[in-house]
């Protein structure tokens, strides 16, 4: 399947797989939205539910050729392998603890993993398929898609330029209320499982949200996450894993910092943000205004830069789609996360060089393992009474 790019010429579109996002599921239809919008991806294959009858009519659904509907992922991860036009790629969005033995059989087979975070929900899981993804020379990326925001792009470019001086502080916050009530014990699907520990991992709100908060504040930072003193809880009663986390953080390069994130604060429905405060000057961005900035240098009035406006840096003119005040937002930003996976995973598999300023821009399987340590590291604090614990990955 090739696609017409906008200088005339063709290209082959990445031919991918999913599994999990059957019928019902919330993130795998946004994760087939996402790829679908720049027509670069095809997907053609799937293992879309642990249930053979909602696999196959999953697939059906959304056009998957019968044949190439799958009852689990080992059968498909061996066919695929085995057909000339076999996937290159498979999405994983599945509940966290299936997303290592997945990828790993996927690897194995000699494909190339798209993986929805967390990257798995163990640290050990989370080295091995760092070892393994650099032995089978394969590319290995984590859906952190938040990095796909063009202004979240431009703090990235504003930081490494210079724009905030020394940085002194680097914070993340991601504040939902959806958890207030205890909807997982009444059977609600998709918080049943994230508050299970089997399914989940050691932590339910810094797996399922908090890593989101903890990798922007890296990514536009530049910074790794040297220890951490953490303070996790539940708000509501019974609930078997936390709902909140306080997590203090000491950044590489001396900078401080905070990841706050809550699944229990009335009034906020989906709240992601980021600060980040140099010497110089202080930026902020908002995922519920992800059009501005707000620049604040010292001694001067703040500024609300705005996506596509005059102070517009050259990657973030190359992510937006639109002009100025033409609205963009969640969908969009991923999907500049999916083409530029797409750009690297073929560039890779035809032995092209790889565009190293665009691999540093979508998150791979060692920033990945860099959230499972972060998460581990809090939840090894907590139980130490908030002991500054390290977190480095490596």
């Amino acid at each position: 399947m090739v696609y017409a790019t906008a200088d005339g010429t063709s290209r082959k579109r990445l031919m991918v797989g999913m599994v999990g996002g059957g019928r019902n599921a919330f993130i795998g239809a946004v994760h087939r939205l996402a790829m679908r919008l720049d027509d670069q991806i095809a997907l053609v294959a799937g293992a879309l539910s642990s249930d053979p009858e909602n696999a196959a009519a999953s697939a059906a659904e959304i056009g998957i050729a019968p044949e190439r509907s799958y009852a689990d992922y080992h059968a498909m991860a061996k066919a695929e392998a085995a057909r000339p036009d076999g996937i290159e790629a498979v999405v994983i969005v599945t509940p966290n603890y299936l997303h290592a033995p997945i990828a790993t059989a996927f690897l194995e087979a000699g494909i190339d993993v798209i993986c929805d975070k967390p990257l798995s929900t163990t640290l050990a899981e989370a080295e091995a398929l760092v070892a393994l993804t650099k032995a089978k020379k394969r590319r290995f990326v984590v859906t952190l898609n938040n990095t796909g925001y063009a202004m979240v792009r431009q703090a990235r470019e504003m930081v490494a330029a210079g724009a905030l001086g020394r940085i002194v502080s680097a914070h993340g916050a991601y504040i939902q209320d959806w958890l207030t009530q205890p909807i997982d014990a009444q059977g609600q699907k998709q918080a049943e499982w994230r508050t299970d520990s089997a399914r989940a991992g050691q932590s339910a709100v810094l797996a399922d949200i908090g890593v989101h908060a903890f990798n922007l504040a890296s990514f536009i930072s530049g910074f790794e996450a040297e220890a951490v003193s953490a303070d996790l809880f539940t708000a509501v009663p019974g609930r078997r894993l936390d709902d909140n986390a306080h997590v203090l953080v000491r950044w590489t390069g001396g900078a401080r910092g905070t990841i706050l994130a809550s699944q229990t604060s009335p009034g906020h429905y989906n709240d992601l943000s980021v600060r980040i405060y140099g010497d110089k000057a202080g930026l902020e961005w908002s995922g519920t205004r992800p059009e501005e900035l707000r620049f604040s240098p010292y001694g001067e009035e703040t500024r609300i830069l705005v996506r596509g406006g005059h102070g517009s840096t050259a990657e973030a003119r190359r992510v937006s789609r639109m002009p100025a005040s033409h609205p963009e937002g969640y969908i969009e930003a991923f999907a500049n996360f999916y083409r530029d996976a797409a750009d690297i995973i073929r560039a890779h598999r035809s032995g092209d060089t790889v565009d190293a300023a665009r691999a540093a821009q979508v998150p791979d399987v060692v920033d990945g393992a860099r959230g499972v340590k972060f998460v581990a590291a809090a939840v090894e604090s907590n139980a130490a009474g908030g002991a500054w614990t390290p977190a480095k990955f490596g």
